[in-house]
């Protein structure tokens, strides 16, 4: 579902209760695991979380006015999606497979960078939380302009 909120409080508010309070707690733990420099923003209709102009000054490469996305947090109609670039870009996505076996007795549910949940219980926090600390934003930067800039 699309949001046309202006900020993350914003966007949490508009959701239904049971869905806030699932964003919420996984905002917690992006918030408190991710590296300097990153900032949380709304973009795309869903909770952002960027590299900032300041520290990449070109931006994203589809719209450089847009800040380098890195991680998106949204609640759809019928799951909650979090997106993270170092799965899409295959940095991360062995290592995220393998602790996922450790961490959930769910499948998982997962596009090229979108971890899909159905109900906040099958949200494993901690192992969320460990791969917000896996990227430091001039590590995502690297990897970012080794695949766009050829």
């Amino acid at each position: 579902m699309h949001s046309t909120a202006a900020t993350p409080e914003e966007y949490i508010a508009s959701l239904p209760d049971d869905r806030k309070h699932a964003v919420s707690e996984i905002r917690k733990v992006i918030l408190k695991n991710l590296p300097k420099g990153f900032e949380e923003k709304m973009g795309y209709g869903m909770l952002g979380y960027v590299v900032p102009h300041s520290l990449y000054p070109g931006g994203y490469h589809c719209d450089p006015k847009t800040a380098l996305p890195f991680i998106g947090l949204a609640s759809q109609k019928n799951y909650i999606s979090f997106y993270h670039m170092g799965l899409y870009a295959g940095v991360l996505l062995d290592w995220f497979q393998e602790q996922w076996k450790i961490a959930s007795p769910k499948k998982l549910d997962m596009g090229k960078c979108c971890v899909r949940f159905k109900k906040f219980e099958d949200v494993p926090l901690d192992l969320i939380g460990a791969l917000c600390t896996k990227m430091t934003p001039q590590a995502w930067i690297d990897i970012y302009e080794s695949h766009m800039k050829r």
